[in-house]
């Protein structure tokens, strides 16, 4: 088989794998603007999470990315409908997928798309929270999901929201 061949069906393995993954692991799918309801691994910790916006790409607010990369701005909605207050960093626990399987974490890199979270963001039971996290990653790269989970990322139940967002 011709080696484009070949590498043509190795990314599109790797797309099917990293799209597939989350229904493998047990990941709660979501659609465009979707709300998913992630618990945390401490008693009580459970946020309504909805990916409402994707910037691609986004500008930075001050210093250009450097070399080739770009910044692409996502912005979350945070509900705390548990009954143990929330308090976490929500950069870190969320990851952007590429089509190639490529994993990208979440960063506070300012972008004129709108405001970042803080770096820690507490919650009491009802409250909610808006705002953008950012991925670095090469210009070339084609985004094809994002996740998030409680516990800086490491929570065991992880939302995943199929990109393009409409």
């Amino acid at each position: 088989m011709p080696r484009s061949r070949r590498a043509g069906r190795l990314r599109g393995s790797l797309l099917a794998l990293a799209l597939l993954a989350p229904a493998l692991l047990g990941v709660a799918p979501g659609g465009s603007g979707e709300t998913i309801s992630l618990a945390g691994n401490e008693p009580g910790e459970r946020l309504d999470v909805t990916l409402t916006q994707v910037v691609d790409p986004a500008d930075p607010a001050g210093q250009e990315p450097p070399g080739s990369d770009r910044l692409v701005a996502t912005r979350f909605r945070l509900e705390n409908t548990g009954t143990a207050a929330y308090q976490d960093s929500p950069a870190p626990a969320a990851h952007l997928l590429d089509t190639t399987g490529q994993r990208f974490t979440g960063d506070d890199v300012p972008t004129t798309a709108g405001p970042s979270f803080a770096e820690t963001v507490t919650l009491d039971p009802g409250d909610t929270a808006e705002g953008f996290i950012t991925f670095r990653l090469p210009r070339d790269a084609d985004p094809a999901a994002v996740q998030f989970a409680l516990d800086a990322g490491l929570a065991d139940d992880v939302g995943h929201w199929s990109l393009p967002l409409p």
